[in-house]
């Protein structure tokens, strides 16, 4: 993978924490921020708790919900789709 050179302004305080874990672990500093994005990234898709709380309240709603739909009615979609699909669904000639 090749190498881009970009300029970022940051403060001293990051700085120096950047020199002394590249010290300590006798890396390149370039090396630390690369990891340090790399774990930031990995991390931003993930939910936090309270997201998480949140969709785990919506479910336990929708769970308790009264159903809309008689279990025959669900059984007849459920059959159509299956018939469908050995049918081999949207296949064009």
């Amino acid at each position: 993978m090749g190498m881009v050179k970009v300029t970022f302004s940051l403060d001293e305080e990051t700085v120096e924490q950047i020199r002394r874990a590249a010290s300590r672990l006798g890396r390149a500093q370039s090396h630390i921020v690369r990891d340090a994005v790399a774990d930031y990234a990995a991390r931003v898709d993930r939910l936090s708790e309270r997201e998480r709380l949140t969709l785990l309240g919506v479910l336990e709603g929708l769970a308790r919900a009264a159903p809309t739909r008689s279990a025959r009615a669900v059984d007849g979609e459920l059959g159509a789709i299956r018939a469908a699909r050995r049918q081999g669904g949207r296949r064009s000639a």
